[in-house]
């Protein structure tokens, strides 16, 4: 699927590297308020560190402030759902301006992210794809993507649905989110990813 476009994956990474050190400079004094006052708030760690899957199936550790309690999948789902109770009063604010995932940057820089890719999965939700779905292993995920933008409500999809929230997502959301995931691979260039970063901004605002 992706030989005809090896020039295009080298382009990513470089746009990737320049792009995120550039940022990182820039919204340094935001990352920095940021991580104050997600240590201030509750107790734990600034960064939540969780294991999710990336390229070619190998595990990485996944940076976000931290918007929950501490240890907050040891007590509920791995999905958040609606108004979930673990999440912290500064959590929810920089939930609303996905200022969580801005500490992703770090990931882009060391490669095991990209701006732009299918959004990274927990081994459990892995483990339910499909041999088609596989294929989106093989780039790098990202922290956006056209799938996040058509399901940026998705907490409020699952807390509307029935009492089981996660089959609600393998079953429901996770076909529809792999389906824009191969989409994008076929059409995977630069310049889309230029253009889903600014639609991204566009659907957070």
């Amino acid at each position: 699927m992706l030989q005809k476009h090896r020039g295009t994956l080298a382009g990513k990474r470089i746009f990737d590297v320049a792009v995120s050190l550039v940022m990182l400079i820039l919204l340094s004094p935001v990352l920095l308020v940021t991580a104050a006052a997600v240590k201030l708030d509750s107790h734990g760690p600034v960064f939540y560190r969780q294991v999710r899957v990336g390229r070619y199936g190998q595990d990485f550790r996944i940076f976000k402030f931290r918007t929950m309690v501490q240890d907050a999948d040891k007590k509920g789902l791995a999905i958040t759902v609606g108004e979930d109770p673990r999440i912290t009063r500064v959590g929810r604010a920089i939930r609303k301006c996905r200022l969580d995932e801005f500490a992703q940057l770090l990931n882009v820089l060391n490669g095991t992210m990209s701006f732009v890719g299918p959004r990274p999965e927990v081994p459990k939700y892995v483990d339910a794809y499909t041999d088609a779905y596989l294929a989106t292993l093989l780039v790098r995920p990202g922290v956006t993507a056209p799938s996040s933008i058509h399901f940026r409500n998705e907490d409020e999809i699952l807390a509307a649905s029935t009492d089981d929230p996660e089959k609600t997502y393998i079953e429901q959301i996770l076909p529809t989110k792999m389906k824009l995931n191969l989409d994008y691979l076929d059409s995977i260039s630069v310049w889309n990813d230029i253009k889903v970063m600014f639609q991204t901004v566009k659907a957070v605002l």
